[in-house]
């Protein structure tokens, strides 16, 4: 009878784990964050210091949570749900866009950077490519795009078949596709693509933006679906930053508008097709 008691006690008992997560990253110091290599939503300098607008309010609100450092693993888009799930990140704050499917498989904080589709492509636009559909339509069209990411299923949704969608490991081998040849457009946020433009120089290039018909979206901090506590203590420092104005003195300057992220909420873009 005592055992069966003892057992009953032990499952009535709320897991420590999941009520103790934050505590857990203050004695740490340090969590450990999924990101992309993709400015200007993240970025990795000369010196192996992480920044970019996600990682650079990350680290203002952990700061305010009482947890100093940021550990970032660079991970493919494919890969960071996987590895949130598996324990091996404590968050993903990568511009990992709020969609009803991610929805159901993290715990999103309220947004932080929003931003619309657009394309890398020849100068002038020569063929006239407006939105995935029209690469779907052509049968000699390549368009390239993440492995994994939002634009990949863009263009798979409008039609685009899987042997003319090319799976593009990072940007600078997108801008250098589109140099040669290789594939028509190379497709990403449109602040990413003027980040990779503005700095390759190439006067040959533009970026088209936005994609026509598709969706305008909204990233957040992403976390374990048991680490609900620490989202929403992450929520509460993030509406502070909002509101004291320092939301918009740190992403303002990478091109995203602070107002765009306040204007939304994650009930409508985790309903948002």
């Amino acid at each position: 009878m005592k055992t069966c008691l003892i057992a009953a006690v032990l499952l009535a008992a709320p897991l420590p784990a999941l009520a103790d997560k934050l505590d857990d990253l203050k004695d740490a110091g340090t969590v450990r964050i999924a990101i992309g290599n993709e400015p200007p939503f993240t970025a990795i300098g000369a010196d192996g210091k992480v920044s970019g607008a996600a990682p650079d309010v990350a680290r203002a609100v952990f700061a305010a949570l009482g947890v100093a450092d940021l550990e970032a693993s660079i991970l493919d888009y494919g890969a960071m749900i996987p590895s949130l799930q598996a324990g091996r990140v404590d968050a993903i704050t990568a511009g990992l866009f709020m969609k009803p499917e991610r929805c159901d498989a993290v715990a999103y904080s309220e947004p932080i950077l929003c931003d619309a589709e657009a394309l890398l492509l020849p100068a002038g636009n020569p063929k006239g490519f407006q939105s995935y559909e029209d690469f779907a339509n052509d049968p000699e069209a390549r368009l390239g795009a993440p492995g994994g990411g939002t634009e990949e299923k863009l263009a798979l949704d409008a039609g685009v078949p899987r042997d003319r969608l090319v799976v593009v490991p990072d940007a600078q081998s997108g801008l250098k596709m589109v140099q040669d040849g290789r594939i028509d457009a190379y497709s990403l946020p449109v602040l990413s693509l003027n980040d990779l433009l503005a700095k390759s120089g190439d006067d040959k290039l533009e970026v088209f933006a936005p994609v026509v018909g598709a969706p305008v979206y909204c990233d957040g901090a992403a976390f374990n679906k048991r680490d609900t506590d620490l989202r929403d203590a992450f929520d509460v420092e993030l509406a502070k930053l909002k509101e004291s104005g320092e939301f918009a003195r740190i992403i303002e300057p990478y091109g995203f508008s602070a107002q765009a992220a306040i204007s939304t909420n994650r009930e409508t873009l985790c309903a948002q097709e």
